[in-house]
C-alpha cells in the first residue's frame, strides 16, 4: 500500500516510518524542508520517497501522491508562538484537506490528545478544531487520542527526567495532582499501524490510555523509583500558570512558548473514556514504570530513534534549515583554525566531530559553554539542556545543545551547525577535513553575521574567549581519544 506520512521529522513520525516500511508499505514522506530528513538509512530505501511541501500554503497536487491509499496527519504547531498556534494548525489542516481530496486516499489517520473534559486548554481545543476540519476529507477519518506519551525522547518523558534527576526536593504547583493515563510509545505506534486501512475504524474516534491512572506527582515519584532515586515533592496551592511555566522553562530543556502551552494542558485530566481500540487490536498495554524502564534501555544502548528536541518546536522560532545552509560571505566575522593531520588520524577526528556536544562536551573549557547556556536561558533562549539524541550518530535537523545541525556529511567529511542561542546576529560553526594534494587538515570555522552595532560589540567582547575556546577545541578534537573502559 502507498502511504502519505506527514510530520515525518517529528517524534512520532520518526518512530512510525520504520514500522510502516517493515510492514511492506511504500511511504511518501512529507517534509517542509528536505534537508531535515535523515539521510542515514532511509534515502536508499526503494519504498521511501520524499515530498517537500509546506501545508501552511495552498499547494498544487504533486503527481507522486495522486494514487495514495491512506495518509497520516501528524502535524501540530503548539510552540510556534503563544498567541497564533491555533490559526497555524487550522490553516495547515485546511490545506491538507484540499490536497487529500484530490487523491485516491481511502483513509486519513489523525493523532490527537485525549479531550474528555468540558473545559479544555487552548492546545486541546485547537486539536479538536483540527479534527473537525479533517472531517471534511473525502477519505474516512480515524482519530486516535493519546494520553501522556512515555518513551525515550518524548517531551513528557524528558521533562519528567529533567525534574527528577536535577531536583531532590521539588516545590510544585497543585496541578501535579491531576490524574492521567500515561501510555507507552510502543502502544501508540501499535494503534497507529493497527488502524491503517482497517474498515472497522473508519469514521471513528478512539482514546489511547495506559493501564495506570496516576497523577503527575505519582509519575515523578515512580520515575524516581525506576532510577533508584529518592525525591521529596511538596505541592503549593497557589502557583500561577506563568510561574509554573517559568519553573518548567528554567529547570527543563523546553522553550518558554512550549512550557506555557504544556502547563495549560497539564491542568486537564487525560483519562480515556474506554479501551475499545486496545481490545479491537488485541494490544497488551505497558504499565508506566515498565515503559520508563524500556525507555532507559534504549537510552543506555544508544537506540533512541527520535526526540522531541530534534523537532523545530524545541527552538526559539520556527525556522527552516534551507535558509541558513549557505554561509554568508559579506559583513561577517570569522574565527578560522587549520590544523594538519595525518591520513591515519582522519577517522578518529571524524569520530570526535560526530560525537561533539551532549555528555562528551566541546573538548575545551566546558564550564564556559555551560555558562553560555545559563546566560542563554536567562535571555529566553534554548540553553544547553537539549543535549543530543544519540551520542555517536548525528543527522541534519538534529539538535546539538544550542546548535542545530544543518549538514552532517561524513562521506565528504563535513559538519555544519547553526546557532539557536540568543545572539545579536547569526552564527555558524563548521568542521571539515580538507585533502590538498594528499596532505590532510582539519578546518574549523566559526562565522558570525552581526545585526547592527550591538552585534559588532558582542563579537569584539567575546573575541578573547574565542581565541582560547576555539583554539583548544580544534586541538583537542584531534588529540581526544575516548577511554573505552568508561
Amino acid at each position: 500500500m502507498k502511504i502519505l506520512l506527514t510530520g515525518v521529522t517529528g517524534y512520532i513520525g520518526k518512530r512510525l516510518l520504520p514500522v510502516l516500511l517493515e510492514g511492506g508499505h511504500s511511504v511518501v514522506c512529507c517534509v517542509r524542508d528536505k534537508n531535515r530528513f535523515p539521510k542515514d538509512g532511509f534515502y536508499s530505501n526503494k519504498n521511501v520517497s520524499i515530498l517537500e511541501i509546506d501545508f501552511l500554503k495552498n499547494n498544487p497536487l504533486p503527481h507522486s501522491i495522486k494514487d495514495i491509499d491512506a495518509a497520516y496527519y501528524l502535524i501540530h504547531s503548539m510552540s510556534s508562538g503563544i498567541s497564533d498556534f491555533e490559526k497555524l494548525e487550522s490553516d495547515s489542516a485546511s490545506n491538507f484537506v484540499k490536497l487529500i481530496n484530490l487523491t485516491s486516499a481511502k483513509q486519513v489517520i489523525y493523532l490527537s490528545g485525549i479531550s474528555n473534559q468540558k473545559k479544555l486548554s487552548r492546545h486541546l481545543q485547537s486539536r479538536n478544531n483540527v479534527e473537525e476540519i479533517l472531517k471534511q476529507c473525502n477519505a474516512s477519518l480515524t482519530v486516535l487520542k493519546a494520553g501522556v506519551i512515555v518513551g525515550s525522547g518524548s517531551a513528557s518523558f524528558e521533562i519528567i527526567r529533567d525534574l527528577v534527576e536535577k531536583l531532590p526536593i521539588m516545590i510544585t504547583p497543585k496541578w501535579l495532582n491531576t490524574k492521567h493515563q500515561p501510555v507507552a510509545i510502543r502502544n501508540v505506534i501499535e494503534c497507529l499501524t493497527g488502524v491503517l486501512l482497517n474498515k472497522e475504524t473508519y469514521g471513528s474516534s478512539f482514546d489511547i490510555g495506559g493501564p495506570d491512572i496516576i497523577t503527575y506527582r505519582q509519575m515523578l515519584l515512580q520515575f524516581a523509583e525506576v532510577r533508584g532515586l529518592k525525591r521529596l515533592i511538596l505541592t503549593v496551592p497557589v502557583m500561577t500558570p506563568r510561574l509554573s511555566s517559568y519553573w518548567l522553562y528554567f529547570v527543563t530543556a523546553i522553550s518558554y512558548q512550549l512550557a506555557v502551552n504544556l502547563v495549560n494542558s497539564m491542568k486537564i485530566e487525560f483519562l480515556a473514556k474506554d479501551d475499545k481500540i486496545v481490545k479491537m487490536l488485541d494490544i497488551k498495554l505497558i504499565p508506566y514504570k515498565e515503559a520508563v524502564g524500556l525507555a532507559f534501555q534504549n537510552i543506555e544502548q544508544n537506540l533512541v530513534l527520535s526526540s522531541w528536541k530534534d523537532s523545530l518546536i524545541s527552538s526559539s522560532g520556527e525556522n527552516s534549515l534551507s535558509q541558513h545552509i549557505n554561509i554568508p560571505v559579506n559583513g561577517c566575522f570569522w574565527d578560522k583554525r587549520v590544523i594538519d593531520i595525518s591520513e591515519n588520524e582522519i577517522e578518529l577526528v571524524l569520530d570526535n566531530i560526530w560525537s561533539i556536544g551532549g555528555k562528551r562536551g566541546w573538548y575545551y573549557a566546558d564550564w564556559l559553554w555551560s555558562l553560555r547556556g545559563i546566560i542563554d536561558k536567562i535571555f529566553w533562549g534554548v540553553g544547553l539542556r537539549r543535549g543530543r539524541t544519540n551520542s555517536k550518530t548525528i543527522n541534519a535537523g538534529d539538535t546539538l545543545d544550542f546548535w542545530r545541525v544543518l549538514i552532517a556529511d561524513r562521506k565528504n567529511k563535513r559538519m555544519l551547525l547553526y546557532a539557536e542561542m540568543k545572539l545579536p546576529g547569526e552564527a555558524w560553526l563548521e568542521f571539515k577535513i580538507v585533502n590538498n594534494n594528499g596532505k590532510f587538515s582539519l578546518h574549523q570555522t566559526a562565522t558570525f553575521r552581526p545585526k547592527g552595532l550591538l552585534g559588532r560589540l558582542y563579537w569584539y567582547s567575546v573575541m578573547p574567549l574565542h581565541y582560547f575556546v576555539f583554539n583548544g577545541m580544534a586541538n583537542n578534537i584531534i588529540g581526544y581519544k575516548e577511554n573505552k573502559s568508561n
